[in-house]
């Protein structure tokens, strides 16, 4: 956020550097994940596990939250910061495992252009989102203040520890039906 309010490019910055990490992870879910079979106690297991360290990594982000961190004003690191965030992100990753990797799927049964024209729209979807939030962000700066910047860093905490709490209890749902 801190980076948009500086330059309203970082979101495009930021959308490059979530697609170096997201599409090379399509092209192994297409290509490699995509010819195996989960199994159901292996995707719960994965919502258990992915549940849990939402739910902890928001918490423990809460009790360490810090918006005293002076940022770098180059596109470098935004970049970066596309890459970092992406990758670091259980929530990402859970995504991928299970509701992207049945997208993909869902892509493969039109072929390689199915496929081809999911990446694009996909990857088009998430350039279009950073870039619109970026410059919604840079124009609207004068109300990104400390005390906002609060606000907003608790809402997405919470709404992140909300998508933990589901994706633990459907696990714990997806084990009863299992059992």
């Amino acid at each position: 956020m801190k980076r948009a309010t500086e330059r309203k490019t970082a979101g495009l910055f930021i959308a490059l550097g979530h697609g170096i990490v997201e599409i090379p992870l399509i092209f192994l879910i297409y290509f490699w994940v995509s010819q195996f079979i989960i199994p159901d106690f292996v995707v719960i297991t994965i919502g258990l596990i992915g549940g849990f360290l939402m739910i902890y990594m928001g918490i423990s982000a809460f009790r360490n939250k810090d918006l005293n961190i002076e940022y770098k004003n180059s596109r470098n690191d935004s970049f970066l910061s596309g890459i970092w965030t992406t990758a670091a992100n259980a929530g990402f990753i859970l995504w991928w495992l299970t509701i992207g990797t049945t997208l993909v799927l869902n892509a493969k049964i039109f072929g390689i252009a199915g496929f081809s024209i999911f990446t694009i729209v996909h990857w088009l979807v998430d350039f279009t989102w950073y870039s619109i939030l970026a410059v919604l962000i840079f124009k609207s700066r004068r109300f990104w203040n400390k005390k906002m910047r609060k606000v907003i860093l608790l809402f997405c905490l919470i709404v992140f520890v909300g998508f933990g709490t589901w994706f633990f209890v459907s696990a714990i749902i997806s084990l009863f039906n299992y059992l």
